[in-house]
């Protein structure tokens, strides 16, 4: 796959092959004002590297400057960004405190450790799409929000994430991973069609991986109860994508659920296995 960055409000052009590219190249030429800078190198904040793998994709440049600008260039690296015990610290960004300043140091600390990480991009022989989705039941100490995270695989290629805490309280754990599931499965619904856009359509199922036993039940029995009225449009809209064979949702163990790491603080060891299983 070749790729060339143009300047038309700084975009990333990629094709099949050199002779395509180029031919799109000079057909925006004929109409816009574009400028060819060659093999993208860097874009939206974002350093490219190419190696044997692939692509690498960092954003140690940035990094650097965050703790420059915070007066945090010789801290003390730490093995990861929040305890065990911790809670997100953006929740209070607009409000601090002296605990949320020492729950952000800490995060500094640990970008300091990690500033010459990236993402790896590797080739993908085929387009099969796997996720990984969990929640963190209730855990906004304030709101009782639950969060809910995921990670979607292209192959072995991490390519899309997400960790956010849910708008409405969940009144079970189920509840709070199923709300998640249904947003993870959005994700791959807009992936998928983008892949059939591009004519490198995912002819497999999507297989979703959850490590709630409730979750998966509700998802293999027809039957709904008074209890999932409240979630039955989501239940509706995954149990669709599982009926027409876009969706297969499997349990796993807790301690291979990767999308823990975007729901809540885990011990350094556990940290660490997640954050190699991503691709970094």
């Amino acid at each position: 796959m070749a790729y060339l960055l143009l300047y038309v409000d700084d975009m990333i052009l990629s094709a099949s092959s050199q002779e395509l590219l180029q031919h799109i190249v000079r057909t925006l030429q004929s109409t816009f004002a574009v400028k060819d800078m060659g093999p993208a190198s860097y874009f939206l904040g974002i350093d490219i590297q190419r190696n044997r793998e692939g692509f690498l994709l960092s954003q140690s440049s940035d990094a650097l400057d965050v703790l420059d600008r915070a007066g945090m260039s010789n801290c003390k690296p730490v093995a990861t960004p929040a305890e065990t015990s911790s809670k997100q610290a953006c929740l209070h960004m607009h409000a601090p405190t002296v605990a949320h300043s020492a729950l952000l140091k800490r995060i500094l600390r640990y970008i300091k450790g990690t500033s010459s990480l990236g993402l790896q991009l590797l080739a993908s022989s085929s387009p099969t799409i796997t996720t990984y989705t969990d929640a963190d039941w209730a855990g906004c100490p304030d709101r009782r929000c639950s969060t809910s995270g995921f990670a979607v695989f292209l192959g072995d290629l991490l390519v899309s994430w997400s960790s956010k805490r849910q708008t409405t309280v969940s009144r079970s754990s189920a509840e709070a991973e199923y709300r998640g599931v249904a947003n993870d499965v959005s994700e791959c619904t807009w992936l998928r069609q983008l892949l059939r856009e591009l004519y490198c359509d995912a002819t497999q199922a999507t297989i979703a991986y959850c490590d709630n036993v409730s979750s998966v039940y509700m998802l293999r029995n027809p039957v709904h109860h008074r209890r999932t009225k409240h979630i039955e449009i989501d239940i509706h809209f995954v149990r669709e994508k599982v009926a027409i064979g876009e969706l297969r949702v499997l349990q796993i163990p807790s301690a291979r659920q990767f999308a823990d790491i975007f729901t809540k603080g885990l011990p350094t060891t556990l940290f660490e296995d997640f954050r190699s299983s991503l691709c970094v």
